[in-house]
């Protein structure tokens, strides 16, 4: 953190500290009641289902309710953030008020309305009233809602903005100003928007700024809007290592449907989130699950609000388990006890990786996270899996695609522990191969041929040898069927054809396809280079690939990992080959310009455009308005505001709170001031 903070604005280098010591504060001395709530807060708690205060509640909500001290807290989604500011303006904006006295800023319309649900649910009376305003949905009946008194407003920054220009939001009389997600909002390019907003809002606000990271940009909003301010941070959101299994699988684009396949099937209760890089993606492999039996939905920018909601609500409700997403689509979603997130296409970036898998094994449950590898993509999963691991502080390794057989064991195995707990009285237990696969996503038992379709599948499950049926399952209307049936046959002939007309092709090596098996391993035999040849010339992947195998007379599979950017592309060739290119590229003038792209294993900071390449591009999916530039930090105008002109920047506190030294669940406290704030 200390790293973070000495980003920040120049100040003077002979500030001087101030030290402050806050009591140590333990999950058997914390609770709600010791944090400041009055009685019809404790209630509203209560109500929830809440028990023990989560670190950054502990931080926040004492000091949001007494002082007028601004505040950054770094806190991931999931670990009670809303509470920690929310409560706290329930508690102060509890009575009727003729103009708004709260807004909230989130990036995304889901986040906005989960909020602002979430808010409506810590009230116990009338009061405050709380109104969400987001993009794609009605300006009139917005309106109206406005008209009508609101002491809180959540919204995204676009529509927050628009309501502005209209005059139909007044955010002069604010108290509180609370910006969610800031790092996500920064990504999403909302940048001016929220400037624009600042500029509207009371200078005497109190702002609340609450971000997973910690980048330079957010403290550079700190720094010109919000003055003096505390920061204050969860320090297992650094130290503590997810509880998610993390694996990666390589395969072909077009097998990648058939693994994903195999993947839910395997996984008995099988409830995730799979994301693709593009809308079209998404749509197809919506589609090609549907064609295969599988209920998924898609979510991305073209989808309307109202279908969103409703594609949303449905999988809450485990109606829908399986969620075909875009990155953008799918910032802001909050959704408990997903149990698997794929990644149908390999992340762009750390960043990118770690949002999506922060989906799963939150509060203390485990999760199974798995990526798609292309081949081609060998030397960016080199580059990436490092970075992954440090970040997450977990093993990123390869996994073993399950074989059909081993697919099909645990579906039988679990077809047959369901009927037999349906008619015996009985439990039944998975044995312990096919309990290890399901677990964990993938076998580790040998297995002679990964793609083994024999019509025998071999079960073990316990016995229910003389167990009886249950009683209430032999009414005479069923058994005198079942008399009919087997009347002149073999009574488990009679059976195995039931179970075939029920299940069908489900349990039969015919649902499935081939998958060949490929080595991870990377090339050792080849450079990356560039070329200047990209999208505004008409070149995409494949027109790449041919390029280079009329120009070298190679085959196009030797062409490998291929990124293609709007002015120019980078591609892996054999060592040989590549060599050739720029030969050619130097004494043939119809040859456009190469040079070899050695920084950093072929991932120069070239890479690090992420718009420049359409193969991770996503950026017409903005879920409220579309991407604006960032403002260079160096040209802004904005003069600071608040307290810092009325107090100057005077030397503050730097304290620490520890919650928890068996689970090292700590949280710190920070103050900004002079280049350094230290840990104590």
């Amino acid at each position: 953190m200390t790293d973070f903070i000495e980003n920040t604005a120049d100040q003077t280098a002979d500030s001087t500290f101030t030290d402050e010591k806050i009591e140590n504060e333990t999950p058997d001395t914390v609770t709600f009641e010791d944090l400041g709530l009055d009685e019809y807060t404790l209630k509203a708690v209560e109500k929830k289902g809440f028990v023990t205060p989560s670190p950054i509640q502990v931080l926040a909500i004492p000091r949001l309710l007494t002082g007028d001290t601004n505040l950054i807290a770094r806190a991931r989604t999931g670990t009670g953030k809303t509470a920690a500011f929310g409560l706290p303006i329930i508690q102060n904006v509890r009575g009727k008020s003729n103009h708004v006295e709260a807004l909230i800023l989130e990036p995304t319309r889901e986040l906005a309305m989960q909020t602002c649900t979430e808010m409506q649910s810590f009230s116990t009376s009338e009061y405050p009233r709380t109104t969400v305003l987001y993009g794609g949905a009605s300006y009139a009946a917005q309106i109206k809602d406005l008209k009508r008194g609101c002491e809180v407003v959540v919204g995204t920054p676009g529509r927050i903005k628009d309501h502005i220009d209209r005059k139909t939001l007044d955010l002069s009389k604010i108290k509180y100003f609370i910006l969610d997600e800031g790092d996500e909002m920064l990504d999403m390019g909302f940048i001016d928007d929220i400037e624009e907003i600042f500029r509207h809002a009371n200078p005497d606000c109190r702002i609340l700024l609450f971000s997973a990271t910690m980048p330079a940009p957010i403290l550079k909003i700190a720094g010109d809007f919000m003055g003096e301010y505390d920061i204050i941070e969860e320090e297992n959101v650094i130290d503590e290592a997810l509880l998610i299994d993390q694996k990666y699988w390589v395969v072909k684009e077009s097998e990648k449907i058939e693994a994903l396949v195999r993947l839910i099937d395997i996984s008995p209760d099988f409830y995730g989130l799979v994301f693709t890089m593009t809308k079209s993606d998404a749509d197809r492999v919506t589609r090609e699950l549907d064609l295969r039996g599988y209920e998924a939905a898609a979510l991305h920018g073209d989808i309307m609000q109202n279908q969103r909601e409703k594609v949303l609500e449905r999988f809450r409700m485990k109606k829908t388990r399986i969620l075909v997403a875009t990155d953008v689509a799918a910032r802001g979603i909050d959704i408990k006890g997903v149990s698997h997130v794929v990644n149908y296409s390999l992340p762009f970036d750390t960043a990118t990786y770690v949002h999506r898998i922060g989906r799963t094994g939150r509060a203390g449950t485990e999760g199974i996270a798995v990526t798609f590898v292309r081949p081609e993509e060998r030397r960016k999963l080199g580059f990436l899996s490092k970075n992954i691991k440090k970040a997450t502080k977990s093993d990123f390794t390869e996994g073993k695609i399950p074989s059909v057989n081993e697919v099909l064991n645990v579906k039988n195995e679990r077809v047959i522990k369901e009927l037999k707990e349906k008619l015996f009285n009985t439990k039944v237990e998975l044995n312990e191969e096919t309990a290890a696969v399901v677990s964990t996503g993938s076998t580790t038992v040998s297995s002679e041929d990964l793609n083994t379709t024999s019509d025998t599948a071999v079960v073990s499950t316990s016995s229910t040898t003389g167990a009886t049926v249950k009683s209430e399952l032999l009414t005479p209307l069923f058994t005198d069927l079942a008399a009919a049936l087997c009347e002149g046959q073999d009574a488990q002939q009679v059976l195995a054809g039931v179970l075939s007309t029920v299940y069908g092709d489900q349990l039969s090596p015919k649902h499935y396809g081939k998958i060949n098996t490929i080595s991870s391993a990377p090339r050792g035999d080849q450079k990356r280079i560039f070329v200047s040849l990209g999208k505004r010339d008409g070149y995409h992947a494949k027109e790449i690939a041919d390029y280079f195998s009329e120009l070298l007379h190679i085959p196009g599979r030797l062409v490998d990992d291929i990124d293609v950017a709007q002015q120019f592309s980078l591609v892996s060739l054999p060592v040989a080959s590549a060599r050739k290119a720029i030969e050619l590229s130097k004494s043939n003038k119809k040859v456009p310009h190469m040079h070899y792209d050695d920084k950093e294993e072929g991932r120069g900071s070239r890479r690090s455009r992420k718009s420049d390449f359409d193969s991770y591009s996503d950026r017409s999916e903005r879920s409220d308005r579309p991407a604006r530039g960032r403002r260079d930090s160096s040209k802004s105008e904005r003069a600071p505001r608040g307290r810092l002109n009325a107090k100057g920047n005077k030397p503050n506190v730097h304290a620490q709170t520890e919650r928890s030294s068996s689970r090292k669940n700590s949280a710190s406290l920070y103050k900004k001031s002079g280049k350094k704030a230290e840990r104590f």
